[in-house]
């Protein structure tokens, strides 16, 4: 996990959040999340694919519907791993959802 995250933020302008030694939220295992814009998606997946060292990786849309986004919408790279559903609310207003705010300067190509 320490080996693909160098690596992320070596290539993709994106906001990696801090490491979750325990587990955290809806999450059954200890986690980091990598938060990136819409636009990255097309490049930044297909590459997860290809380089996720046989992790599991959720990725997820950040609607105002969390509940939605990790149970009904999620895309699991590698073997889907349960999600607790009771920390996720159900809707979320606009001003609660936090803008992505990349922290890395990538420097290598994809």
């Amino acid at each position: 996990a320490e080996a693909l995250r160098r690596l992320i933020a070596e290539r993709f302008e994106v906001q990696l959040g801090r490491w979750h030694e325990l587990p955290v939220g809806p999450h059954h295992v200890p986690m980091y999340q990598v938060a990136f814009t819409v636009p990255l998606f097309a490049g930044f997946v297909p590459w997860l694919m290809l380089n996720r060292h046989g992790l599991s990786v959720l990725v997820h849309p950040n609607t105002l519907a969390p509940r939605a986004d990790h149970l009904q919408h999620a895309l699991w790279l590698g073997t889907s791993l349960p999600l607790k559903e009771a920390p996720l609310p159900l809707r979320i207003e606009a001003g609660d959802e936090s803008p992505v705010l990349p922290n890395t300067k990538p420097h290598l190509a994809a």
